[in-house]
């Protein structure tokens, strides 16, 4: 039988899909279909501001869109976090948080979004171990040295940290309710305020990050002891307070990026993808490395068990402890 000789509404029809890109294509593209806004809760310069900034030229790179830093720093981070939850649900406005995104549940119970139920998480970017350190004229070495002062003083001892609700006072609250001893948090605004209070001799001791306290060590003006993670980090040499004498002990803060609950899983996969692009590169770790950080791989879903987790030890340091952190 001849065939017929198509029309030409079929031939129109044949060349406009022809032009179509293939479904696969489409699929790459739909997301981001503009530029990325990153909002950061922290003001510029800080630790978590550096390593945004410092990540944010690779994620661009793998997703072919500009990414924008937006520092919404302030009142516990939850400003950062409000304006994300009213954001839509498309992947392209993310919070950029750290372990405080855990405890501002427990901090600020009035907001208008729950951490919970308005957030997934996207991946981990960094791990940022915390130390105990002491002013050098302790004369103070180790952990336990450190312990059988706080026991022989009535009073106990102090120590400093970059806030309350910080990885470093709540690794404080862990270690006195563990070791049986009595530690008074004062909380300053920032780490470098206690590395400088720790230089000068009026601060017994003090829970911050590498970044913050290896200047001092390094100038011979304060020691650590010990790190507050289940391993060691931050400055060579150092144990962790596990090793130390006290099992399991295992606090440290982390920067991680979020996204809104609902966003499409497309997007949350290439988002996974290009942080995973950001921290797996050479020049980014090594950077990473020098401000006492480590880059890790995205792995939502261990955030995600991460973060439960972490809220059930607050839970439980609130009960046994009777910690404040309102």
């Amino acid at each position: 039988m001849p065939q017929l000789a198509p029309s030409r509404r079929n031939l129109l029809a044949l060349a406009g899909a022809a032009l179509l890109p293939a479904p696969a294509v489409l699929a790459q593209r739909s997301f981001p279909s503009r530029p990325i806004r990153l909002i950061v809760a922290f003001a510029p310069g800080g630790n978590s501001d550096t390593l945004a900034r410092l990540i944010t030229g690779k994620m661009a790179a793998a997703l072919g869109q500009n990414i924008v830093v937006d520092n919404r720093g302030g009142a516990g981070g939850t400003l950062a976090a409000g304006a994300v939850a009213s954001a839509p649900a498309d992947g392209h406005t993310l919070l950029f948080d750290a372990a405080s995104f855990v405890v501002a549940q427990f901090i600020h119970r009035s907001t208008p979004f729950n951490y919970e139920r308005d957030f997934a998480p996207v991946g981990m970017v960094a791990e940022v171990p915390y130390i105990l350190a002491v002013p050098a004229n302790e004369r103070l070495r180790d952990l336990r040295g450190f312990l059988d002062k706080a026991k022989a003083d009535r009073d106990g001892l102090s120590y400093g940290t970059p806030g309350v609700g910080s990885p470093g006072h709540l690794a404080g609250v862990l270690l006195a309710h563990r070791a049986g001893v009595k530690l008074e948090h004062i909380p300053y605004r920032g780490g470098a305020e206690v590395a400088r209070d720790l230089a000068a001799g009026t601060l017994p001791a003090g829970i911050l990050t590498a970044n913050s306290l290896n200047p001092v060590v390094q100038g011979g003006r304060a020691v650590a002891l010990a790190v507050t993670s289940a391993k060691r980090g931050g400055i060579p040499g150092v144990p962790t307070i596990a090793e130390s004498g006290i099992p399991d002990f295992d606090i440290t803060s982390w920067n991680a990026i979020f996204c809104r609950s609902g966003t499409p899983e497309e997007a949350r996969q290439r988002l996974e993808a290009a942080i995973d692009a950001a921290t797996s590169d050479a020049e980014v770790k090594a950077r990473f490395a020098e401000i006492g950080a480590e880059a890790t791989a995205a792995e939502p879903a261990k955030l995600g068990e991460r973060l439960v987790r972490e809220r059930a030890l607050i839970e439980r340091l609130i009960r046994d402890t009777g910690i404040s952190l309102g």
